[in-house]
């Protein structure tokens, strides 16, 4: 089964190597858990799994290897494992509640009448005491009342069941999900690099008491706070083709304006022209320009730019292809300087990556990032933080 187990996360793209393999069976052969089905669960998750975004795939692993649910990834009802019951109920029950279960019969007949239930059983039940349904006092379903019962679905109330049986819907974190800001945060912490500038406003609890110790009296030391160095440009398309992804854009905006000390940010139409600007309500009136921008911050910036790449492709490869403006140069020339001048430059590019070959300016843009696109989400915040970092 262990080996069928590695097999299987394995086959999921989680790194499973013999080495975690063998940690595995030494943690049981020491006894590190409790022998319960929930103990094994969290060690093998913490065994296994080093990044968050693999905690939902490991949860269908293991569904699926040691039979709590099977593998449909979302909404098929699953099997219910005899031991797994047998090993809550000891865990939860007294002797005497025990005794009234067997009472009712063996937990294999239990489990047979569930089983035989649900196969005679067509049509929906409220209340009663034998059907799967919701009120009433059978042991099976939900909103009702037993004290040992099974709960099939709905939410619990009495928080008395001795398993949960319900179809699940895998929402929890998973690589290939779009971001929130909280993913967004934990993705760009791989651009970290701390440091202590400016004034000093921070007391230094190592450095006073090594002071007071090798003083004799009283030495309050005081540094200036840490934050995180790193510089990041950030330009944002907006309007037109990128209306469905205002939110995912605000998402990575307050994501980036919380992790960076050092941010600036500037808007952008489709693609990078001779202008900037900061606030879309004066567009045409407050531009920054794009010259002004290169020669005002510093090659240690990290750029990243936050568009779909979906336009005419005139507008990045000839002069006058812009939409709204004659533009002087083309905009793959304004592209190549940006690239040429930050060497740490990648584009987020909110489209799934499957549809990118349909688009001639994707693929347009992608060639002149030299190959640094990546979609928004969290594998590809994930990949497109650790190209910056590469980057010096």
């Amino acid at each position: 089964m262990f080996f069928s187990f590695v097999d299987e996360l394995r086959a999921a793209v989680i790194p499973a190597s013999m080495k975690e393999h063998l940690v595995l069976l030494e943690a049981l052969d020491r006894d590190v858990i409790d022998r319960t089905p929930e103990a094994f669960y969290y060690l093998a998750r913490a065994t296994f799994v080093r990044d968050e975004g693999l905690l939902d795939r490991f949860d269908q692993v293991f569904a699926k290897v040691f039979k709590g649910i099977a593998s449909t990834y979302g909404v098929q009802t699953a099997e219910i494992p005899e031991d797994w019951l047998k090993a809550i109920a000891e865990k939860y029950l007294t002797p005497e509640e025990m005794e009234a279960i067997k009472s009712l019969g063996s937990w294999e007949e239990i489990m047979e009448t569930l089983k035989k239930r649900l196969e005679e059983q067509h049509e929906r039940h409220q209340g009663g005491n034998k059907w799967v349904g919701t009120g009433g006092t059978s042991p099976y379903g939900n909103s009702g009342y037993n004290p040992e019962g099974v709960r099939i679905g709905g939410e619990s109330v009495h928080k008395r069941a001795l398993k949960v049986w319900e179809g699940r819907e895998f929402k929890n974190l998973d690589s290939t999900r779009e971001l929130g800001t909280r993913n967004i945060k934990v993705a760009m912490r791989r651009l970290r690099r701390f440091a202590r500038e400016g004034a000093a406003d921070e007391l230094d609890i190592e450095g006073t008491i090594d002071g007071t110790a090798r003083q004799g009296w009283l030495d309050i030391r005081m540094r200036p706070e840490r934050h995180n160095a790193v510089k990041l440009l950030l330009f944002l398309d907006v309007g037109g083709s990128m209306d469905p992804w205002v939110k995912l854009c605000e998402e990575l905006f307050s994501a980036a304006t919380a992790e960076f000390k050092n941010l600036e940010f500037f808007y952008f139409h489709n693609c990078l022209y001779e202008g900037v600007w900061k606030d879309n309500r004066r567009r045409f009136q407050e531009r920054t320009p794009t010259w002004d921008v290169l020669h005002k911050f510093g090659h240690d910036y990290k750029v990243i730019f936050v568009g779909d790449a979906s336009m005419s492709p005139y507008e990045i490869s000839h002069p006058g292809g812009s939409v709204e403006h004659f533009n002087e140069e083309a905009g793959a020339a304004w592209m190549q300087r940006v690239t040429n001048t930050y060497p740490a430059t990648v584009w987020l590019n909110p489209i799934p990556e499957e549809q990118w070959g349909y688009s001639q300016s994707v693929r347009i843009m992608r060639e002149l990032m030299n190959d640094r696109m990546y979609p928004l989400t969290l594998a590809g915040l994930d990949d497109a933080m650790r190209e910056l970092s590469r980057k010096t």
